[in-house]
């Protein structure tokens, strides 16, 4: 694994995007794996690393979380300007064509990539996220996002996780302390923080929680053709089961396959997650 960044552009500047690759640059594959609203690219080390002797893997900080720059005006976390930094990503990769798989935010992302005219992405994995996105879920999230939480050190902040990320499925207490260690920054003041900036929590509520509305991006979904595999938390509450299953009957007819014993989202980690993962890619290879 390395570590590496490029300079992107919002409208009140430059700002840095992060990401650490995992594989030959040479291979014949790069996968692009982006993380959830509050998340960072650290989340998917076991992936990548399990995934690197058959591609190259691409796993971006988001603008505003992990080692990436936050952005000086916070309405400026929205899809339109993650779509230009991941554009940009993918020219400084300089390939004509990524795999792409992302967790909700990041599936998000990747099928508002996969509609588009031209696109570079060739196959998609959507983890736990769709076209359809209903309000209660969303309100859910927007309890917590932003709260400001602050801790003493990286056990509190385990604990925290393993309390507010429950859905993420049974991992293992490595698993648990590998996501706590890498989602800290110092706050300045001798307590530890979430790595991203509360900022983000302003443009996902957009007013407040009460009136937070369900999502409907069904258009989107009809616009994409490249093959697409959905995975989805058999106890998501992000995803409901019927809108999966249209996810396979309509646009890219997606494969669906549920999760057992996760909500929302499958964190990618354990060893049947991720054989799911490889054979596909494998399969439509």
């Amino acid at each position: 694994m390395k570590n590496n960044s490029i300079l992107s552009l919002s409208a009140t500047g430059f700002h840095r995007i992060a990401y650490t690759e995992w594989g030959n640059t040479t291979a014949p594959r790069t996968v692009v794996c982006v993380h959830g609203l509050t998340r960072n690219g650290r989340d998917f080390d076991v992936l990548a690393a399990a995934l690197a002797d058959e591609a190259r893997v691409v796993c971006p900080d988001v603008a505003g979380r992990g080692a990436s720059g936050w952005l000086a005006d916070s309405s400026a976390y929205a899809y339109p300007q993650y779509l230009a930094d991941m554009a940009a990503l993918i020219a400084r990769l300089d390939t004509d064509g990524v795999d792409w798989i992302g967790t909700s935010m990041g599936g998000m992302i990747g099928m508002f990539l996969a509609a588009q005219p031209n696109t570079p992405v060739c196959r998609l994995i959507v983890n736990d996220v769709g076209p359809f996105i209903p309000k209660a879920a969303l309100q859910r999230i927007a309890e917590y996002v932003g709260a400001g939480r602050s801790f003493a050190d990286v056990a509190e902040v385990e604990a925290y996780l393993r309390e507010v990320h429950a859905p993420f499925g049974p991992l293992s207490d490595d698993q648990w302390r590998h996501l706590a260690e890498h989602s800290v920054r110092d706050d300045g003041d001798g307590r530890l923080a979430l790595h991203y900036d509360p900022g983000i929590a302003d443009a996902f509520r957009h007013g407040p929680v009460e009136e937070i509305d369900d999502v409907d991006l069904w258009p989107i979904w009809d616009r994409i053709t490249c093959p697409v595999l959905v995975l989805r938390g058999a106890e998501s509450d992000l995803l409901p089961v019927e809108t999966a299953a249209e996810m396979g009957t309509r646009g890219p007819k997606a494969e669906i396959v549920e999760i057992a014993g996760c909500g929302h989202a499958p964190m990618l980690m354990d060893e049947s997650q991720i054989a799911v993962v490889r054979d596909w890619l494998r399969a439509t290879g």
